[in-house]
């Protein structure tokens, strides 16, 4: 059970591109052990907002909060160091270097023993196990999508953003990363989904937020809006 009090929260957040609002005075929180899915159409501001909370952006107005510290304008190093580890959207792999490679990078800034993570990530993902000493290039982009999650596993993230981990996976890989996603939440981990598959998202939140040209159309929790996806995506995306 998610605790009433706010891990990271997000107040009065806007951003622009130029003349253009990407976001509008955005207001929305994440209690701890809580997972929340950040939902809208392609060019609603999700991933906007989710660099904003990583420090890959800066506000234009409003406050981001960490356990009730500023964190807005922060250089992501500094956010990381905090515990917000994204997951982006373009996964941000090292190709040239060994998958063993790419995930003992997650823990960089640690100074203690890093084989339990290790193990732990494998445990996850077996199929990682059996590719160590592979290159990153080699593999399927399903099996990237497991390292990148696997190295943001390894900085043991207060709270884990993922940037459509969904989006153009084969179905037995968008399976597989809904089994960890839920294999992670049954463990306690607070996460916000940004994720065009409704049902993938849906049947891991606990809550949800909306997003519509930048602006905050919903919130809620899954049930409100039942099962007819296609109905969803009709009333808020459109």
């Amino acid at each position: 059970m998610a605790s009433t009090e706010a891990l990271l929260s997000v107040s009065g957040l806007a951003y622009r591109y130029g003349k253009a609002a990407a976001l509008r005075g955005i207001s929305l929180e994440i209690r701890p052990g809580e997972v929340v899915a950040l939902l809208g159409a392609n060019g609603a501001g999700k991933s906007t907002l989710i660099n904003l909370v990583s420090g890959f952006l800066k506000p234009a107005a409003g406050d981001i909060r960490m356990l009730g510290q500023a964190i807005g304008g922060m250089p992501p190093y500094q956010v990381f160091r905090r515990g917000v580890v994204q997951v982006s959207q373009g996964r941000d792999l090292f190709p040239a270097m060994t998958v063993r490679d790419n995930l003992e990078l997650g823990a960089v800034s640690r100074q203690d023993d890093i084989s339990t993570d290790l193990a732990r990530v494998y445990d996850y993902f077996p199929r990682l196990r059996e590719r160590l000493d592979q290159r990153v290039a080699t593999l399927s982009g399903g099996e990237q999508q497991m390292v990148a999650i696997g190295r943001a596993l390894m900085g043991r993230p207060r709270v884990l953003l993922l940037d459509e981990p969904s989006a153009g996976l084969a179905p037995r890989f968008v399976d597989e990363i809904g089994r960890i996603m839920g294999v992670l939440k049954d463990g306690g981990a607070t996460m916000m989904i940004v994720e065009q598959n409704l049902a993938l998202a849906l049947g891991h939140a606990d809550r949800y937020y909306i997003l519509r040209d930048g602006a905050l159309a919903g919130a809620g929790v899954p049930s409100d809006l039942g099962d007819d996806y296609a109905a969803v995506a009709r009333n808020y995306y459109l």
